[in-house]
């Protein structure tokens, strides 16, 4: 089966600027990555996209918002300052440094790339359909944070329930971070499964995503919040499939499943503190790939997360390999520690998991 890969070089544009985490050159690695390891043949196909118009940002943002933004980081890439006041619109670590790239433009781009991938998986042109630079799941309609400006998680949700008529979507987002703003799109919908597997919020920005904010009005039990234990390993996050996301998955019967997230959960981050090694990426892909079963095979997949620029390009495809199928052999790239040879942080797990569980077992058969 031929996947798509959404990737093209002005991606690199999203980019703060020197300094700051996030930068645009781990697309250009972990492509030229991808083409040593996994040359093009009949199993991947790398397709691009339109960057999103107008119409498309309303989807997800409010006009004022899509105003300032645009003008905001256009001037900035110029070197220019642009009037207004930031913290209306964006948090601090929004803010470029020095001369950042293209920053706008290059979120149209990963919101059309969404969108491109949401129509392709729908026409059936293929069943799977990989996002290189997206799931930027902080962003809400009116505010951008966590380096995000536009949440094309939420808009490949929404572009599907408003041009498609899907009413049972799964996102599922893997990202160490909870997706504040993905959850806030979505709090009231029951048409959308959102179930998100992060860090204890306790240790970690947004700070929210804990495990009794679980929707509220008509989508009360809708929003499943899974945050692990620091240093929560592998066989870790294989008791949270097994005991939340694949059973709950089942039952909800999703028409499409949404996942994101990169390779921050990774144990050598450096912002986060959990405890993936590389071939627990590809275990999340492969539990990903038989939860589409339920869904003849349709994936979105948005991947852009991760701040170890060496770990970034295994762990991602790793990821890939596990979604696909494609059988690559990826060693870890650095030396695992002795303290995350073992899951010591799985007995935690196992109590997050039963607290999980009780907060949710009035609204899911599974559970009661």
């Amino acid at each position: 089966m031929t996947i798509g890969i959404l990737y093209q070089e002005e991606l690199k544009q999203y980019d703060f600027g020197p300094g700051h985490p996030f930068r645009g050159d781990r697309y250009i690695a972990f492509y030229k990555f991808l083409r040593e390891n996994l040359p093009p043949n009949e199993t991947y196909k790398i397709l691009e996209a339109e960057p999103a118009n107008e119409e498309d940002l309303l989807l997800i943002c409010h006009q004022t918002y899509i105003e300032f933004t645009e003008q905001y980081y256009r001037a900035a890439h110029m070197g220019l300052t642009y009037p207004g006041d930031f913290t209306l619109f964006h948090s601090a670590d929004n803010m470029p440094t020095g001369t950042p790239g293209k920053i706008e433009e290059a979120a149209r781009l990963v919101v059309g790339q969404a969108k491109k991938a949401c129509d392709l998986v729908q026409a059936g042109e293929f069943k799977k359909v990989i996002s290189v630079g997206g799931g930027l799941h902080h962003a809400k309609r009116s505010y951008g944070e966590g380096f995000c400006l536009y949440n094309d998680v939420a808009f490949s949700a929404l572009h599907l329930m408003q041009n498609y008529g899907l009413e049972r979507i799964l996102i599922l987002d893997t990202d160490a971070h909870a997706g504040n703003g993905t959850a806030a799109y979505f709090y009231e919908e029951p048409k959308v499964l959102f179930i998100d597997i992060h860090q204890d919020p306790r240790t970690i920005y947004p700070g929210t995503g804990f495990a009794d904010q679980i929707g509220a009005g008509d989508g009360r039990g809708f929003t499943i919040n899974i945050p692990m234990p620091i240093d929560a390993g592998n066989d870790a996050y294989e008791l949270a499939f097994d005991s939340i996301v694949t059973p709950i998955t089942q039952e909800f019967k999703p028409q499409v499943i949404i996942r994101n997230g990169g390779s921050d959960p990774h144990f050598n981050d450096g912002l986060t503190q959990l405890g993936l090694t590389v071939s627990g990426f590809k275990m999340i892909g492969e539990r990903v790939r038989e939860l589409t079963k339920i869904c003849d095979d349709k994936l979105i997949d948005l991947i852009a997360s991760g701040y170890n620029e060496r770990i970034l390009p295994y762990a991602w495809l790793a990821l890939i390999s596990g979604l696909t199928g494609i059988d690559i052999e990826l060693e870890e790239p650095e030396p695992i520690p002795q303290a995350y040879r073992a899951d010591h942080a799985f007995y935690k797990a196992e109590k997050v998991i039963e607290e999980v569980k009780l907060c949710l077992k009035q609204y899911w058969e599974y559970l009661s």
